[in-house]
Formats: C-alpha cells, sequence, structure tokens
C-alpha cells in the first residue's frame, strides 16, 4: 500500500478553535502543496488589501441610510496618494488645506461625538464593516442623547488625523473606525479608537483601542457594547485612554445587556 503524501500532524483537531495556520501536515520535510498556495493566496489578499483604494462616494451613500446621521463629509489627509501614505505616515495624521477649510467653514457648531471613517491599511475593513457596525452601535446611543456630528469619511487617513476633525467639528468625543493593519488571515479587521477631548497632538496613551472587529473576529454586537460603554464612562469621567478601563461585568447597570469584555 502507498504511503500517502501527506503526514497528518497529530494536532490537527484543533485547527477547528481557530485560523491561525496550525497543525498543517508535512510532504517530506517541507508543508503540503495546499498550504503552502493558502498561505500565498492570504498573503496576496493581505498586500491588495493595504493598496486598495476605498470609495468614499458608495460609502457616504451607504451611510446616509441610517437613521440619525446627516449627510458625510469627504475629506482627505495630507498624503496626496496611497504611495506617499505607506511611505510617510505623518501626513496621514493631518488633513490637508481643503479638508481643514471646509472643516473650518462650519466651526462654532458643538457636539457630544464625531464618527470619522479613515482607510487606514485595509480599505477592504471599512468597506465590509463600517455601516453595518454604525447600524447597531446607533440603536444603543440613541438613548443618550448623543447630539453626533455629521460622518467624516477621510482617505489616506491614520488614526490621530480623527484628534484634528473632531477639534475642527467642536465635538467632545471621536470614534475613528480604521482599517487595520492586514494580518494573513484578517484583511478585512476594522479597529475602533475612542479619544475624549480630542485635539492635534495628543499621544495614542489618551485612546481606548477596539480590534479585530469583522464577523470572523469580535462580532458587531460585542464591539458595540464594549464602545458603548466607553463613551458613556468616558462623558461621565471626562476622561480616555490609560486611565478607563472596561469595567462592563463591576457596572452592568449603566448599560444594555451584553457580553463582558475586558480591554487593555
Amino acid at each position: 500500500m502507498a504511503k500517502p503524501p501527506v503526514t497528518d500532524n497529530p494536532w490537527q483537531a484543533l485547527r477547528q478553535f481557530t485560523a491561525a495556520r496550525i497543525a498543517l501536515g508535512r510532504a517530506g520535510i517541507s508543508q503540503p502543496t495546499a498550504a503552502q498556495l493558502d498561505f500565498q493566496l492570504a498573503h496576496a489578499q493581505a498586500r491588495d488589501a493595504v493598496h486598495q483604494t476605498l470609495d468614499a462616494t458608495a460609502l457616504a451613500a451607504r451611510l446616509a441610510t441610517l437613521p440619525g446621521l446627516a449627510p458625510a463629509l469627504l475629506l482627505h489627509s495630507a498624503a496626496e496618494n496611497r504611495a506617499t501614505y505607506l511611505q510617510r505616515p505623518d501626513l496621514g495624521r493631518r488633513l490637508d488645506a481643503a479638508s481643514r477649510a471646509l472643516l473650518g467653514a462650519g466651526a462654532g457648531e458643538l457636539y457630544d461625538l464625531a464618527f470619522v471613517i479613515a482607510d487606514g491599511l485595509s480599505a477592504l475593513a471599512i468597506e465590509q464593516n463600517a455601516v453595518a457596525f454604525l447600524e447597531v452601535l446607533l440603536a444603543r446611543l440613541q438613548h443618550d442623547a448623543w447630539t453626533i456630528a455629521p460622518p467624516v469619511i477621510v482617505r489616506e487617513g491614520r488614526v490621530a488625523l480623527g484628534d484634528e476633525v473632531a477639534q475642527l467639528l467642536g465635538a467632545r468625543a471621536v470614534v475613528v473606525l480604521v482599517g487595520e493593519r492586514p494580518g494573513l488571515s484578517s484583511p478585512d479587521s476594522m479597529g475602533l479608537y475612542v479619544t475624549w477631548q480630542p485635539r492635534v497632538g495628543l499621544p495614542d496613551s489618551s485612546r481606548n483601542c477596539i480590534s479585530n472587529v469583522r464577523p470572523a473576529g469580535l462580532a458587531y454586537a460585542d464591539a458595540a457594547h464594549t464602545l458603548h460603554y466607553l463613551l458613556s464612562e468616558a462623558r461621565r469621567r471626562g476622561l480616555s485612554g490609560v486611565g478607563l478601563k472596561d469595567e462592563t461585568e463591576a457596572a452592568p447597570s449603566r448599560l444594555n445587556a451584553g457580553q463582558p469584555r475586558f480591554l487593555l
């Protein structure tokens, strides 16, 4: 009887619990061909996600279907194109002059909360997750009397750019929805960053992060539960970042029912 070309790994049963590349087996001293091809496909998908262009107009049209949101504003960072954005992270953290002028025209308006949606390192993550997540979150926020600024869509944007946007809008808090750096099993992962009293120059320690928001990662309902808590506590305590932890298990009465989570 011929020996099978692939030798199974004894850990193979564990693959049902993770998308990580474990227990792939071997062919002689090498990876099996199927596993190698899967790796190359995942690598190509991650590269495509980094270079994909965000269709901001189509995203704005989808956001317009959500109740309680004004028409979206379309802005751009100081990185004029994708190549510059990838090579100059600093330019992705600031708006270009035209975008600052557009927001400056509305100066004086005061809001409790601004949503900034940035392509980051995966436009795919934003296109697949941003609208669906916001629909779940807005259903929670409608009972809390938040005044919400027009949502802002920024191409070639990084997390810190949300501080400048919110400062120009006059918002007390900002949530940045951004495409995260793709992994080899997650080219569509979206991150959420919360900052209270945002302003240009704040360090990363002033923000709270919720990561891997997508159907195959952190479910929208769970992410909305955690974000709802962080926003409520940021407003109550007047802070965000390292001074604000997810303590939903210790204070369930302040939120609707949901699964408690721990967030550093």
